[in-house]
């Protein structure tokens, strides 16, 4: 149910534009500051816990990206 709303949500960003994409930086920062929260307690270890999770949904929404210009390549 999420992936499909996810890969929802990344077409339609894809179909817009690369200015709207910007709009997931203060998303990707929250939700990965909010997850290495509840982690952790001390700064330091959210902080980097935050930092490679922002890595893992941003490299997550470029393959899903690419698999969409793929996909729409073959079209």
């Amino acid at each position: 149910m999420y992936l499909l709303t996810a890969i929802t949500c990344l077409s339609l960003l894809a179909d817009t534009g690369p200015v709207r994409m910007w709009y997931a930086l203060p998303i990707i920062t929250s939700v990965s500051l909010v997850y290495a929260a509840t982690r952790n307690e001390a700064m330091g270890p959210i902080f980097i816990h935050a930092a490679r999770f922002a890595l893992w949904i941003l490299a997550f929404m470029a393959i899903v990206f690419a698999l969409l210009q793929f996909l729409s390549w073959l079209q």
